[in-house]
């Protein structure tokens, strides 16, 4: 079974968290920013060794705002993201991307609102739904959920989109 990371913060988008999770058949319990979904950190960025995930998810909200702020957040998706494990954004998650200089040259999408921040990071920016680009998996928005938690699911599982 794969061991996925997601990473959240205060205000993270509740179904952007819930619908992955859900996919992936993982447990929870940080509040969302509807405050309809409630999350329990297992472990913080500090003590956590990247190398032993499989997947990292980065739901959307306010929460990657927040997360790109905490260095060692910041590390631990740097370190994910140069390897070849499966990082799956949704929404604003794009923004933690850019501060972890992951966006360059990499085909994604995402909420309207962070496009220019991405396409001045380096990003070929398109409005789609879903966009996999090697083991990049982003999404625009709630709407997209069932098409990106597939894609990310193929991606895990090692199948070409």
């Amino acid at each position: 079974m794969a061991r996925i990371a997601i990473v959240l913060g205060p205000d993270f988008e509740d179904v952007e968290f819930s619908q992955p999770r859900d996919a992936l058949e993982a447990d929870s319990a940080l509040v969302g920013k509807k405050g309809g979904v409630r999350a329990t950190t297992d472990i913080a960025a500090v003590d956590a060794d990247p190398s032993l995930y499989d997947g990292l998810v980065i739901p959307g909200g306010y929460s990657p705002d927040h997360l790109r702020t905490d260095g060692d957040l910041v590390d631990f998706v740097v370190t994910i993201g140069r390897s070849d494990t499966p990082v799956a954004a949704i929404c604003h998650a794009g923004s933690l991307l850019i501060e972890a200089a992951l966006v360059d040259g990499k085909r994604m999408t995402s909420w309207p609102s962070i496009k220019t921040d991405l396409v001045n990071a380096g990003a070929r920016w398109v409005d789609e739904a879903v966009v996999v680009d090697g083991t990049l998996i982003t999404s625009r928005n709630p709407d997209d959920l069932p098409m990106f938690c597939d894609e990310f699911l193929r991606v895990i599982d090692g199948e070409a989109s």
